[in-house]
């Protein structure tokens, strides 16, 4: 069984909320609109407080570790809807209150500013997919269709370790690791190596153009905020979920 499975189908009877997923849950396999997240407890606080743990690690064992949906893969799970679980496990433990310090662009000195988590909202998405989750596009250029899908953490992970595994002085192929993880279907083909063999070719301005449109395509929380600076200059806060996010009070 998947690890990250495991964990929901142990910790899924022990007290939680619902929360709901901002991808309304229908990229996954099962579809689900909300999932069942638990509280963060004492014992998570040895892993929040640990100087040890990178964001991705505790990311990771946060979601591994109050997600209790039995046979749910959280590997699967959009970047918009972490970000909406974590908001929640932040919002119920600390409350909804984001403390930061900003740099005062005309003055180069630091001030305090508070963002209420409880206000963050959607963002309108601007295309939807077909009913297996997917986008169909024409690229502009070669005016070939491609079917893309929306990567999720899994295939970010591994995308990550491929690219790790590059030697140093050698050029990581970011660009297209990432158009043959999102590119299914080309003019109706699936086949694997028609579609590296199109993409290591493809004009960059279909790259562009299809980076744009996908990224329309994804769904996102309105992280940013505006405040105004002791000098009245107008600058933009963006909410990130790193280490500091939870561990408002140390």
């Amino acid at each position: 069984m998947n690890q990250s499975v495991e964990y929901g189908q142990v910790n899924f009877n022990l007290p939680h909320d619902v929360v709901k997923l901002p991808s309304k849950g229908i990229f996954y396999t099962p579809k689900k609109e909300s999932l069942k997240v638990g509280y963060l407890t004492a014992n998570d606080e040895n892993i929040l407080m640990s100087q040890n743990t990178s964001k991705e690690g505790l990311v990771n064992t946060l979601l591994r570790n109050k997600i209790y949906e039995p046979g749910f893969n959280i590997d699967q799970l959009l970047t918009v809807d972490v970000q909406a679980i974590l908001l929640f496990l932040r919002n119920t433990a600390f409350g909804p209150e984001y403390n930061l310090s900003i740099l005062d662009p005309k003055t180069d000195k630091y001030f305090d500013v508070t963002i209420i988590l409880d206000e963050v909202d959607y963002l309108p998405i601007k295309n939807h997919p077909d009913s297996d989750g997917l986008f169909n596009y024409t690229l502009p250029k070669s005016n070939k269709n491609v079917k893309v899908k929306l990567l999720n953490i899994g295939d970010e992970r591994k995308i990550e370790s491929l690219l790790d595994a590059y030697p140093k002085g050698m050029v990581a192929p970011i660009v297209t690791k990432r158009l043959e993880a999102q590119i299914l279907e080309l003019d109706g083909s699936t086949d694997r190596g028609t579609i590296g063999t199109f993409i290591t070719n493809m004009p960059i301005s279909d790259s562009k153009d299809l980076k744009k449109f996908i990224n329309d395509c994804e769904p996102k929380l309105d992280l940013q905020r505006k405040v105004i600076a002791p000098s009245g200059e107008e600058v933009t806060v963006n909410v990130s979920f790193g280490v500091e996010f939870f561990r408002p009070f140390f």
